[in-house]
């Protein structure tokens, strides 16, 4: 019991070492960062197209409840839905964390995201805190798509 006790240990000692070590060069996270301001880009200028080409084809999005959009036509049809009616504007984006391994890199953020309504109605801002995993794509405008991402709300501010 404890030699298995002691391997569990060293196991995760192990994974941690590791999960540690794949921050990515530096070259990674500037072309991780273009990626994603492409992404507030394409928002702010309402352009649903360029939005979703910066997403992988079988894109999953998980927003709050049941609000989930799968694949890249769908959530090119919800962005120009959304950019229809109103301006889009990312008036917060902190990286918490972005680990790199392989050709995959998994970030989480504390956005905020300014909607005004074309009709003149009042702006409103939403907060929240997403993980999105990329995945590099020789095809992307950037190197980089979006396959999976989650929402949550963000951590009250201080």
């Amino acid at each position: 019991m404890k030699s298995v006790l002691i391997f569990i240990c060293f196991s995760c000692l192990t994974f941690h070492s590791q999960a540690q070590s794949l921050n990515g060069t530096e070259a990674d996270r500037k072309s991780l960062d273009k990626a994603t301001l492409a992404i507030r880009d394409a928002f702010a200028k309402g352009d649903a197209e360029l939005a979703a080409q910066l997403h992988h084809p079988d894109v999953v999005k998980y927003f709050r409840g049941s609000n989930v959009v799968t694949g890249r036509a769908a959530l090119q049809k919800q962005l120009a839905d959304w950019f229809k009616n109103s301006k889009i504007e990312f008036v917060e984006n902190k990286v918490e964390s972005t680990v790199f391994t392989g050709e995959t890199a998994v970030q989480t953020v504390i956005f905020a995201i300014r909607s005004t309504p074309k009709n003149g109605g009042k702006p409103t801002i939403a907060r929240g805190r997403s993980m999105v995993i990329y995945v590099r794509d020789k095809d992307s405008p950037t190197g980089w798509l979006s396959l999976r991402e989650m929402t949550q709300a963000a951590p009250d501010q201080k």
